[in-house]
């Protein structure tokens, strides 16, 4: 009960990358690289674990950023000629890829993270891909003319990488979908088929994580201006709760997202947002337990799983570090306090 995860992403060591950044950029190259990318993969997996979380993660430590750690291993991207172009209805720019021809992945994306820390733990493993829709907002297209049909060209690669993570013993891949929160027709029409061809023919437990944004500047300010009840949900959970993906999360602990909204993935397992990656006050057991029992007024126990609101990789290593704790034990705190409590009892 109250099984605990992050959404994906940690702070990256000093030594690794710059901190504190989105899109930060490594301090080593080559071999020397990729053994610090090793190192901070393994840091983070044993910080997780005295944590106490039961779900845990590779952090993200191999990947500049979340779309295109991937991205860089796709044949017909553009990587020397970036454009400067608006992310998520232009809420803030990046200098991001071309997609130039044909889409085909060199080979495997992530097997070197996935097996490192496959074999480093025993606990249930989870690992994150972007979702085709969010992949399609981060990419500058010079090729396919037409947002749908790059989108399923993406689901489909992201697909044959996610069936070898599957083989490398991941337990659980997640698509991070926070587009969906922005191209909520998009989502509903085709964003979810979308998802569907990358989860397809998957065994393992298939997830989506959809926020509201990573606690920068860009994303604050963007959410002063969804007033007091964030509904882009409502839009998406319908199609989302009529698919085969098994889990999905979303952001509760300091949004403004009506907790009823949850009823509609009353047959979903959902990760609960229970920690705030806005803000560098750390959350206590308390605040946390209660949160949990927010959900409970309309989530099977069973069916809740307390997760960060989204990821933590632009904090600070400390403060991301007492974050884990707080969620940890605030799950510990719920499982005695709401035992016997909630439509799952």
């Amino acid at each position: 009960m109250f099984e605990t995860a992050i959404a994906g992403s940690l702070p990256k060591p000093s030594w690794l990358s710059e901190t504190e950044k989105l899109w930060p950029q490594w301090k080593l190259a080559g071999p020397e690289l990729q053994q610090a990318k090793a190192d901070a993969t393994l840091l983070w997996i044993k910080e997780q674990e005295d944590a106490g979380l039961d779900i845990v993660g590779d952090g993200e430590q191999s990947r500049q950023h979340f779309v295109h750690g991937f991205l860089e291993q796709v044949e017909g991207i553009d990587f020397e000629h970036k454009v400067e172009m608006g992310i998520r209805n232009d809420r803030y720019k990046a200098m991001v890829p071309q997609v130039v021809a044909p889409l085909r992945l060199k080979g495997r994306v992530h097997a070197f993270e996935a097996q490192l820390a496959r074999a480093h733990t025993k606990k249930k493993l989870k690992f994150t891909l972007p979702g085709p829709l969010t992949i399609v907002d981060t990419v500058a297209d010079r090729f396919y003319g037409d947002k749908q049909k790059m989108a399923f060209a993406f689901a489909e690669l992201l697909n044959q990488e996610a069936l070898a993570l599957q083989a490398d013993g991941v337990d659980i891949i997640q698509f991070d979908e926070p587009a969906f929160n922005v191209y909520m027709q998009d989502a509903a029409d085709w964003g979810v088929k979308a998802l569907e061809i990358a989860a397809r023919g998957l065994t393992c437990t298939t997830a989506v994580h959809i926020c509201y944004g990573y606690g920068i500047k860009a994303n604050t300010d963007w959410k002063e201006t969804l007033g007091q009840e964030w509904r882009q949900y409502a839009q998406v959970f319908p199609a989302l709760a009529a698919s085969s993906i098994q889990q999905v999360s979303l952001e509760c602990y300091h949004s403004h997202v009506p907790p009823d909204l949850m009823a509609l993935l009353k047959d979903k397992d959902v990760m609960v947002g229970v920690i705030d990656v806005a803000s560098d006050v750390i959350e206590t057991p308390e605040q946390v337990a209660d949160t949990i029992g927010v959900a409970l007024q309309y989530l099977p126990r069973n069916r809740i799983f307390p997760c960060t609101n989204c990821g933590l990789a632009p904090m600070s290593r400390d403060v991301a570090v007492k974050k884990l704790e707080a969620l940890a034990q605030g799950a510990a705190l719920a499982r005695q306090r709401y035992a016997q409590a909630g439509p799952g009892a």
